[in-house]
């Protein structure tokens, strides 16, 4: 017997409980990976990606890009975009950002291999570039 899958945030308001803005991972969901037999990237580009210095209090913007190689499941791209507007008040430093974001899709997904970019604007005269990465053979 298939189970039929049904996202949980597609078609709903866009609208984060206080509980998931204090666990943005469980907004995350997933669908099963329509050719599980090929390897194929996915990529995705938000270029709107706000959080805040948990020092000053100002904004933080950045553009999160995540290059992901499918195990099982793919990440649903609306409960993706929930998930980052969680991180719009959240006071968090760019390298926490960035591992974080890895750590809970790696979490999610099983892939075979992830990369999350991190890019933020400049501020201060400075712009920071944050990446990390996941395959099985790593470590943490």
């Amino acid at each position: 017997m298939t189970r039929k899958h049904s996202p949980t945030h597609l078609g709903q308001k866009s609208i984060l409980t206080a509980a998931q803005i204090d666990r943005p991972r469980s907004i995350l969901d997933s669908f099963p990976n329509p050719r599980p037999g090929r390897e194929f990237e996915v990529k995705f580009v938000f270029p709107e990606f706000t959080s805040m210095c948990p020092v000053t209090g100002q904004p933080d913007f950045a553009t999160i890009s995540i290059t992901y190689v499918p195990g099982a499941k793919c990440v649903e791209m609306k409960s993706l975009k929930l998930y980052f507007l969680a991180y719009r008040n959240k006071g968090i430093f760019y390298e926490a950002v960035v591992n974080t974001i890895l750590d809970d899709l790696v979490a999610t997904l099983k892939p075979r291999r992830m990369t999350v970019e991190g890019d933020f604007a400049a501020r201060g005269g400075t712009r920071g570039v944050v990446t990390a990465r996941y395959s099985p053979a790593m470590r943490g």
